[in-house]
């Protein structure tokens, strides 16, 4: 993971075999980030996604390998009991177009992922909400 602050904004690059969310969690722990927005693109060699089941409150995973472009990664980067916690989505897309996405899980970097964290000046934390089964945020 190589990076450069400009202000309240942070570039973000990662290579081959560097996992999405554990950089960015050690990041803003490096950084000290307490809210920020992210959104990147990249390529991805392995990665696992899901939706939240609002019925069953049951989180359905989805696990993915090979050769994928990374055509959308956003999500928040807050705090939860005090410590980073991220909420990320992503889609990514195989050699033939098919487009998979959902929550993300984690992410393995198979050629390059460029990532731009915009920072706050402000801090978020984030609670188990049991009636929809997220923790939510809460100000």
């Amino acid at each position: 993971m190589e990076y450069k602050r400009f202000g309240d904004n942070i570039v973000l690059r990662l290579d081959p075999g560097e996992e999405i969310c554990a950089s960015l969690l050690a990041l803003a722990g490096k950084e000290d980030i307490r809210f920020a927005e992210i959104n990147g693109l990249g390529a991805a060699k392995e990665f696992t996604v899901g939706v939240l089941d609002p019925a069953d409150k049951q989180f359905h995973k989805n696990h993915f390998e090979g050769a994928y472009e990374i055509t959308s990664l956003h999500g928040t980067l807050s705090r939860k009991d005090g410590a980073p916690y991220l909420h990320m989505h992503m889609s990514a897309a195989d050699r033939s177009g098919a487009v998979f996405g959902g929550h993300l899980n984690e992410a393995v970097i198979g050629v390059t992922a460029e990532i731009i964290v915009r920072c706050f000046d402000a801090q978020v934390e984030r609670r188990m909400n049991d009636a929809i089964g997220i923790n939510q945020m809460i100000f």
